[in-house]
């Protein structure tokens, strides 16, 4: 099946899960066109069909609690219980069961593509290799949480360098249009609980954002709160793609919260699955990095070593260390550097097919409202 034909079908069956948002779906299919990377972020529905071809060997793996559609931008910061900055994973919206070499690989091949790109400055087969030796280094030590105040200078001056201007960041909150009508009773619940005072004035919106979710619903809640504006968001979740894929059984359990809860990591506290919705604190020091926010002179090797050492803080959670050590030690050296090889080439062929068969429409600037004048 080509990609086109196989987004049209998940997109019926994700439809047949919840409501779908017509106009970001048409912004999802042409952010897919942009770049590489960006098609890869989107279409982990695709990923789920083609690994278990390309990749036949590598489904015997040991199984694991996965994130699925693990990539290079899907990891960010957040502030535990004690305020410190902590780094790891940003979001779990297709955690399932899966070989525990399906994340690894997704990640390899994610970071080939912004090597392309420029974005991370080490050789593929370094950034592999990095990779790989953080994975087998968290396996051998049990795991350890990324604690950015004490530790990891390089991974914290990569971190931090977005929070340096945090007025851009609440100007584009700002910049969505204001709802007419509140959210569905169900997130707007869990929107309000998340709130630190009751009879706030609440301002929803509809959230544009990421890249796999758009098409989602998706609302965002802002309020000013003693001297400064705060912002929550409702993000709708169901079962992950990877089960679209590979079984025909209706439904399947959303596993968003048991992977918060078991992981090796800092929980972030204003983080939490009310039903169908995850729900969190969204701040400049609470978000996902993109790429493009990194310094311009960075360690591409301690970034992607310290992306597969979170990537076994993740499957330590359904997985004991000595299992998926076993595993990973008795593959060849080269298992991730190639396969992720052969993933790259298949996202390519299907991004090229993409940008020539599909026809997307233009889409019209979002005008944002002027910023309202500070107060002196």
């Amino acid at each position: 099946m080509r990609i086109k034909p196989a987004t049209q079908k998940y997109e019926a069956w994700l439809g047949e899960q919840m409501p779908l948002i017509r106009a970001d779906l048409n912004l999802k299919h042409a952010a897919m066109s942009e770049s590489p990377l960006r098609f890869l972020r989107g279409t982990f529905y695709r990923w789920a069909q083609t690994f278990p071809q390309i990749c036949p060997d590598l489904m015997q793996a040991a199984p694991v609690l996965g994130v699925g559609d693990l990539h290079v931008e899907n990891f960010g910061t957040w502030r535990d219980i004690e305020g410190r900055l902590v780094w790891g994973v940003n979001d779990f919206d297709e955690v399932c069961r899966l070989p525990y070499t399906v994340d690894l690989v997704r990640l390899c091949t994610s970071a080939h593509l912004a090597i392309d790109t420029g974005h991370l400055q080490v050789s593929k087969l370094r950034g592999s290799k990095a990779i790989l030796d953080g994975y087998i280094a968290a396996l051998k030590l049990g795991g350890r949480p990324f604690v950015l105040a004490e530790h990891h200078p390089a991974l914290r001056h990569a971190a931090v360098e977005r929070l340096k201007e945090p007025e851009g960041f609440w100007e584009k909150l700002r910049s969505f249009r204001e709802l007419r009508a509140k959210p569905p009773s169900s997130a707007l619940k869990g929107l309000t609980k998340m709130m630190p005072d009751r009879g706030l004035t609440l301002r929803f919106s509809h959230r544009i954002a990421g890249t796999g979710s758009l098409g989602r619903r998706r609302y965002l809640a802002l309020a000013d709160w003693r001297g400064g504006s705060i912002a929550r968001e409702a993000k709708e979740l169901t079962v992950s793609a990877w089960r679209w894929a590979r079984s025909s059984r209706p439904g399947d359990k959303i596993w968003y919260e048991e992977i918060l809860k078991r992981s090796v990591r800092c929980p972030d506290p204003f983080v939490r699955v009310r039903g169908r919705w995850i729900i969190r604190r969204l701040a400049p020091d609470c978000s996902r990095i993109e790429l493009a926010s990194l310094p311009e002179r960075h360690d591409a090797v301690r970034l992607l070593r310290a992306m597969g050492y979170e990537t076994a803080n993740v499957h330590l959670a359904s997985a004991p260390a000595a299992a998926l050590l076993e595993d990973a030690m008795t593959r060849e050296s080269s298992w991730l550097q190639l396969a992720a090889e052969q993933m790259l080439q298949s996202t390519l062929d299907d991004w090229k097919d993409w940008r020539e068969t599909t026809a997307v429409p233009p889409q019209p600037a979002r005008r944002r409202k002027p910023r309202p004048p500070s107060r002196g």
